[in-house]
């Protein structure tokens, strides 16, 4: 057998992949089809170009948040080689810090571009929302403060991925926003929180040790899987709010995805925290995909 084999260095394009995070790449485009498909069930005509131009604008703001997260939690010295969590490649050294940060940035410039349909669409409060949350996404990780390293993680992914994300899609096709759009948006905005709890939780001891003062650092363990409880199971009690707007098939559909819900809850609870939090990682991620794609179905079907 050649041992070498088993050790040998990832291509640069797959660097370049594993970088990109791409199983986190979902958080960023449901809240963009949810926000569409609930304006289907309240007018007559879409401009599917908006909803295209927000994913890309949108998937481009996560690659760079995750890039800047990566190359900046390397220099911070959050990522190190005891890390338990995925491979970072900036700490692993198959691309350099300069590489990865100028990348982010790079990515940053292309979700403004890729944004252009919504400013024509929305004028300059939709170019204010953009720029913002391509600050945001840098500040997430880099900047005097923050976000992450503050233990405002949670609320920057409530905040972007699931009221300004779903509620701007559901104002461009509609020229409003109402208590729908509100509601879905606090569902899919404490779905996105799940993903990083769990990563919080993970990695618990390295981040105390670094000084990001995420709220699993802040207030422990046990408010962490509680936390993580919570932002899952949450938003399954707020889908009977649906029936009270008549959207019975909304209502209803996302219920499909409760089992795995509970499998995650009951998985994050029995295990302590380690690499096997890598899975329940990706699981979340699925979870909040399979809920978005099920509540756009149930306002799909809702508006016949």
């Amino acid at each position: 057998m050649n041992h070498g084999s088993l050790t040998k260095k990832p291509t640069a394009a797959y660097s370049w992949l594993m970088a990109t995070r791409p199983k986190t790449l979902p958080i960023a485009i449901v809240p963009m089809v949810v926000g569409t498909f609930l304006a289907q069930a309240t007018v007559e005509h879409i401009e599917w170009l908006l909803m295209w131009s927000a994913i890309v604008s949108a998937v481009c703001i996560q690659i760079g948040t995750n890039l800047i997260n990566d190359a900046l939690d390397f220099k911070k010295g959050t990522d190190t080689s005891a890390r338990i969590g995925p491979k970072r490649v900036t700490q692993s050294g198959l691309l350099t810090f300069d590489q990865v940060h100028s990348a982010g940035l790079l990515f940053f410039v292309l979700a403004i571009f890729a944004a252009i349909p919504l400013f024509l669409k929305g004028g300059i409060a939709i170019l204010a929302i953009v720029m913002i949350s391509t600050l945001c996404g840098y500040a997430y990780t880099g900047g005097p403060f923050p976000l992450s390293y503050l233990g405002l993680g949670e609320l920057f992914l409530i905040i972007f991925y699931g009221f300004v994300a779903t509620c701007t899609l559901y104002f461009l096709q509609t020229g409003y926003v109402d208590l729908r759009a509100v509601l879905a948006s606090i569902q899919l905005g404490l779905l996105a929180c799940v993903p990083i709890a769990i990563n919080n939780l993970r990695d618990y001891e390295g981040d105390a040790k670094a000084n990001k003062r995420t709220l699993a650092v802040r207030m422990g363990m046990c408010f962490a899987t509680a936390e993580i409880t919570f932002l899952i199971l949450a938003p399954f009690v707020l889908n009977i709010l649906w029936v009270t707007f008549g959207q019975m098939f909304a209502a209803v559909c996302p219920l499909l995805a409760l089992p795995l819900a509970l499998f995650l809850v009951q998985f994050v609870t029995k295990h302590n925290p380690g690499p096997i939090f890598n899975k329940f990682l990706a699981l979340s991620v699925l979870l909040d995909l399979t809920f978005g794609i099920l509540l756009s179905v149930g306002f799909y079907f809702g508006h016949f």
